[in-house]
């Protein structure tokens, strides 16, 4: 999602926090890192959980997005406001958010980042993190006569409980989440941030190839014969369009993968009651997202599994397998190759 090798951190702050029954601790000056070795550290704890996210927010409100807590600190620290101040008073709202009794206390980092790469673009940002469970581990350290073992507990390689990266994009910016044990409470998202789905290429090309998927496997069957192989032609024929293409066009798209005009059809009338049920607002035209393609084929899976002897990869041309029966009803397939190694 997110490249961070040119990236740099600008400023650092790092709070305790408690909830509303326990005491809170707000740092009064900024973190300066030591070295070098330490920055590129920091930034790849702070970033690298957010490498591979291909799904997008951005900040929303029910009245109006001025009364959106965050994005008004978000803005402020863009606008460079003091620093240490918005920091303070993002993790105030953060205490303030935090009333229900299972909110565990922890560590609150927040970062400013200069040249954070999303797309061909590259961006200030700005990180929130919350670390609630450290993680043990052991240091060694030399004795008068042995080694010596210190046992610690800290963030490691951990990834953070709670994390928010605002990237500022276009207003109201483009957020990444992560929001782990987010069935205990749900404070970190609907009530710290306030956020909904962006309309943009990421979630465009996520929300497309989902559906094309729950089209070729649920709704085809229903309507046509197929068989198995049939359908991992037309997934992989879909995800071969969305790696060979730089932009999305729907009726492109359409004649690419199903050629047939009945099934394109169905997939309109599919498509159209998919958007409804999920209330999704695609676009027919847009940049196609590497990244989140490269998540989504993860799911389509080419396999075909024939009882429990066999697994078929089919990755390429359909008309190099073939299907049959036997006469005593065994049924068959017929593969055709040049070389096998």
């Amino acid at each position: 999602m997110i490249q961070y090798d040119e990236c740099v951190i600008s400023k650092m702050a790092v709070h305790k926090i408690g909830n509303l029954e326990r005491r809170s601790q707000l740092s009064e000056a900024l973190y300066e890192s030591a070295d070098d070795t330490e920055d590129a550290l920091l930034k790849r704890v702070c970033l690298k959980p957010f490498a591979s996210h291909a799904t997008t927010f951005e900040f929303a409100h029910a009245i109006e997005l001025a009364y959106n807590v965050l994005f008004g600190q978000a803005k402020a620290v863009l606008e460079e406001a003091d620093f240490l101040s918005s920091s303070q008073n993002i993790a105030q709202h953060l205490v303030e958010c935090s009333k229900h009794p299972n909110i565990k206390e922890g560590e609150l980092f927040v970062v400013k980042f200069e040249d954070v790469q999303l797309g061909n673009k590259h961006y200030e940002a700005l990180g929130i993190y919350k670390y609630e469970d450290k993680e043990s581990y052991v240091e060694t350290r030399q004795g008068d006569r042995q080694m010596d073992l210190q046992f610690r507990k800290g963030l490691g390689s951990k990834k953070p409980d709670k994390a928010l990266l605002i990237v500022y994009t276009d207003e109201p910016y483009t957020l990444l989440v992560i929001d782990s044990n987010s069935a205990e409470t749900d404070y970190w998202q609907n009530e710290f941030i306030k956020h909904r789905p962006k309309n943009d290429n990421i979630n465009n090309t996520t929300d497309f190839l989902t559906l094309t998927k729950n089209f070729i496997t649920d709704q085809i069957p229903n309507e046509y014969d197929v068989n198995r192989t049939d359908q991992l032609n037309l997934l992989n024929r879909s995800v071969a369009y969305f790696k060979n293409h730089e932009t999305f066009d729907k009726e492109e798209f359409e004649q690419e993968v199903f050629e047939d005009k009945s099934i394109i059809k169905s997939f309109r009338s599919y498509d159209e009651s998919w958007r409804q049920e999920h209330d999704l607002d695609i676009s027919d035209s847009f940049e196609i997202s590497a990244q989140a393609v490269k998540k989504q084929a993860r799911v389509f899976k080419s396999i075909l599994k024939l009882d429990k002897n066999f697994h078929i990869y089919i990755h390429g041309d359909r008309d190099l397998i073939e299907q049959g029966v036997e006469k005593d009803g065994r049924k068959y397939y017929k593969i055709y190759f040049e070389e096998e190694s």
